[in-house]
């Protein structure tokens, strides 16, 4: 009897762990992931002339939040030189909103903060700098067509005088992967 109950018990516990690992591996291979739908894009950018450099990078991730909605984050660097004339570097980052009321338009805010870096060189030879922070919020409409939208950008905190931007109105092409 002793031996019968020893097989039993045996039997017992072989099923209770198989099943109980076969539910876990179920369960984890339908555990949703964070991760999952986040859509990758951003900016990059580069000119060289004739004493001229710009260099732009900036990486955004998305991650949506209804089927019409997405909010992203992003990093943004750039370096500038005119030989002569100045230099800058910018960095920082950004947090943005898209909305797609229809398939085909694309609504979007976005809040930049930068980190401005500039040096003037001037006629008598000194060397002037100006490092201030920068913070635009950018109010956009474009269309969109599949991964890729095309529009314009307009900064409501534009101002002149603190030479990141040259006018208000910005145009751009977003693409995700």
């Amino acid at each position: 009897m002793l031996k019968l109950l020893k097989s039993f018990f045996l039997v017992y516990l072989f099923v209770f762990f198989a099943k109980s690992y076969a539910q876990n591996d179920t369960l984890s291979k339908n555990k949703p992931s964070y991760f999952k739908d986040v859509k990758f894009g951003g900016g990059l950018g580069l000119a060289i002339g004739s004493g001229y450099t710009d260099i732009f990078l900036a990486p955004t991730a998305y991650k949506p939040i209804t089927t019409t909605t997405m909010i992203g984050f992003g990093l943004i660097g750039s370096y500038v030189k005119s030989s002569g004339d100045f230099s800058s570097v910018m960095y920082g980052a950004s947090v943005i909103g898209l909305v797609n009321p229809v398939e085909e338009l694309q609504l979007s805010a976005e809040l930049e903060q930068l980190r401005v870096n500039l040096k003037y060189d001037t006629y008598a030879g000194s060397i002037n700098t100006d490092d201030f922070w920068n913070t635009a919020l950018f109010l956009g409409l474009g269309y969109r067509s599949g991964n890729v939208t095309i529009g314009a950008r307009y900064n409501i905190l534009y101002r002149e005088k603190n030479n990141v931007y040259s006018q208000a109105w910005m145009p751009f092409m977003r693409v995700m992967f």
